[in-house]
């Protein structure tokens, strides 16, 4: 194998790396490609921006992404269209096995998208990112180059800066894995405790992930192209390198909805309403944790009070789900676990009877996959008008614009990251032991192999748990898709091979 080497920024998007999260205007062009040949020229100059750190800052950004339709409408051969993953060949909506996982069926089933479904996938998406008042002139002039160079605009998914709230009303991209950037971190033997920091690998392709393996990605036999060495394929050009799957899903959140439903269950009690909602999501409103401040250090976790508030710590201080209830948002997305159950002691001997199965533990202990092997770095953005707490609450007026989540995601491997995430845990009625109910937010209720979905349990101390009944679905899918977010050096060798 090639000695390792270090992160060439140069040679990668910069939403990997940032999120252009002070670009506060931003919007997603949705394209399709008409002439390869203009678009194959104006993709080989594209000022795509990168993971550079720059001073000072940039002013606005452009990221480029394809569709597998995308790749083989610019000719890309089959040599190495095969080696991208099944997930990406295949699409969002390639199988029904996939769309029933996803939860995208009934409301949300494809068949009723704006985009992404029947209605038509994009060959591309170019994701455009601007300070205020930066935005329309940026905007304005990449319009002009993809008009003029063989691309058809089909739906321009706009963004909203709600100041880092979500629609619902809660402080969001709270919980973010930190990367391994300086690849320090070791992935072999079993992790016994929680932590955040999480392998390169796991997000960009052409590194080592949790697995300490590789991810599969297109590799070539070609000394003279300008790529990448695969450091695990020695005489092999990486295409993958320093790229990522790239998961779009237009999301729309029935906001009115969400608050009236909490309203009715409280008899419009304020405090009981922020209670209850807050057990619902599985954090304050603030984003504070519902869990008291924890005495433990996680690897990964910066050191300042807000990640002390927020994310230092772990779901072992509340078993019973008492605080924060076994089917809220939170607890699903990011189960916060290891390799193996709590309470595992720093002694070798007790360490060795966890890993060989005995010791005490409970049944819910070994219900849920270690977390470090399904995280996603995200990157989505609001969409539509921002409600007053008071507006929550009152019948929407007529002809109200949709407000929602354009949900961007990025990870090296879609089945096992957000494929597995989106039905191991959002979508499955037996999470973590429960029955009857998905997630809170993003559950569908449609019924799944006959069990009903579409209640919401809350434990209660000393007594039977609390349950909602007749949890209505708050958020709807209007289109998605899976897209391949090259590194820089890619991009340019995709565009000069593609057959034109």
């Amino acid at each position: 194998m090639a000695p390792l080497t270090n992160v060439d920024y140069r040679d990668m998007q910069g939403l990997l790396r940032f999120g252009y999260a002070k670009l506060t205007e931003a919007c997603f062009l949705l394209l399709r490609i008409d002439d390869p040949a203009a678009a194959a020229r104006w993709l080989q100059t594209a000022p795509v921006s990168t993971a550079e750190i720059q001073n000072p800052p940039p002013t606005c950004a452009l990221q480029l992404a394809f569709t597998q339709q995308g790749l083989q409408r610019l000719g890309i051969s089959p040599e190495i269209l095969n080696g991208f993953s099944a997930e990406f060949l295949s699409g969002i909506t390639g199988e029904d096995n996939r769309s029933r996982r996803l939860g995208d069926i009934g409301a949300n089933a494809p068949e009723h998208w704006y985009w992404g479904g029947p209605s038509g996938v994009p060959d591309m998406v170019a994701m455009l990112y601007a300070l205020p008042g930066h935005f329309d002139s940026w905007k304005s002039t990449i319009d002009s180059g993809l008009t003029h160079s063989g691309f058809t605009l089909l739906q321009c998914l706009p963004t909203s800066d709600m100041g880092g709230v979500e629609p619902f009303g809660f402080v969001d991209g709270v919980s973010t894995p930190t990367v391994d950037w300086d690849r320090k971190k070791n992935p072999s033997g079993d992790k016994l405790t929680y932590e955040n920091i999480t392998m390169l690998g796991e997000f960009v392709l052409g590194y080592p992930n949790e697995y300490g393996e590789y991810t599969g990605r297109p590799k070539i036999v070609d000394s003279n192209a300008d790529l990448p060495d695969a450091e695990d394929s020695p005489g092999y050009k990486d295409i993958g390198r320093n790229g990522t799957y790239l998961v779009i899903r237009q999301i729309e959140q029935d906001v009115r909805g969400f608050w009236r439903f909490i309203d009715q269950q409280v008899n419009s009690d304020p405090t009981q309403r922020q209670d209850l909602a807050e057990k619902i999501v599985g954090r304050k409103m603030s984003g504070d944790s519902l869990l008291p401040e924890s005495s433990q250090s996680i690897p990964g976790v910066g050191p300042d009070l807000t990640d002390i508030q927020q994310n230092q710590f772990t779901f072992d201080d509340d078993p019973d789900g008492f605080r924060c209830p076994f089917g809220a948002h939170i607890r699903r997305a990011n189960p916060r676990n290891a390799d193996f159950p709590p309470g595992t002691s720093s002694e070798p001997l007790e360490k060795l009877i966890r890993i060989l199965g005995f010791g005490q533990k409970t049944i819910r202990e070994d219900l849920i996959a270690s977390t470090r092997f399904h995280r996603l770095l995200r990157r989505g953005r609001e969409y539509g008008p921002k409600l007053s707490p008071a507006e929550r609450l009152e019948p929407a007026p007529p002809n109200e614009p949709p407000t929602g989540l354009e949900f961007v995601c990025l990870n090296a491997n879609i089945g096992r990251q957000f494929e597995f995430i989106q039905a191991a845990w959002l979508n499955n009625t037996k999470f973590d032991g429960l029955d009857s109910e998905t997630d809170p937010l993003l559950g569908n209720r449609e019924p799944i192999a006959g069990c009903p979905a579409s209640t919401f349990s809350i434990p209660v101390a000393g007594t039977v748990r609390h349950q909602l009944q007749d949890v209505p679905r708050f958020t709807t899918v209007r289109g998605g898709a899976y897209f391949f977010l090259p590194g820089l050096r890619a991009l340019r060798y995709l565009a000069r091979a593609a057959r034109v």
